[in-house]
């Protein structure tokens, strides 16, 4: 596997040490193909992340945000039942997942249904964030400022 060298970066740019650490956490993360996912993108601020976890209830299953980090775990109690497979395809084993998420991006719904957990984000942006309009005065003295159906400070 190929490292990605970022230190010349640190020497030119401020303030961006979080991207270099996701793209650090990225590249040295190991590779499990297990359980496979699928990254879907519903709408222009909206994704849906979908897990095969096939043998899984619900109780099995943690969702967890923190810090813009979501982590899946999948934690299968003991089978005490002494059974004889012939042939043993299914994997029933522990897993962890984890999804880094960008600012302001939100786990809104979780459900599981036909061995799909199914994760829906959604983006939502502060009210400070947004793009607002301001009403241009045009050639007024004196008159009030009108941002948006208020008066401006």
């Amino acid at each position: 596997m190929r490292t990605i060298d970022l230190s010349p970066l640190y020497r030119s740019v401020v303030g961006f040490d979080r991207l270099a650490d996701l793209l650090d956490a990225a590249s040295t993360e190991a590779a499990s193909g297990y359980p496979p996912y699928n990254i879907e993108r519903t709408g222009e601020n909206a994704y849906r992340i979908e897990i095969a976890v096939a043998g899984f209830r619900s109780e099995d299953l943690t969702l967890e945000v923190k810090e813009n980090l979501l982590t899946v775990q999948g934690r299968k109690p003991a089978n005490d039942e002494a059974k004889r497979y012939l042939h043993r395809g299914l994997a029933e084993r522990n897993f962890e997942r984890r999804f880094q998420l960008a600012d302001y991006v939100v786990v809104s719904e979780a459900s599981l249904a036909n061995g799909l957990l199914s994760i829906s984000l959604k983006r939502e942006l502060p009210e400070a964030l947004k793009p607002r309009r301001i009403a241009i005065n045009a050639g007024e003295t004196g008159a009030a400022s009108l941002i948006e159906g208020e008066k401006a400070a």
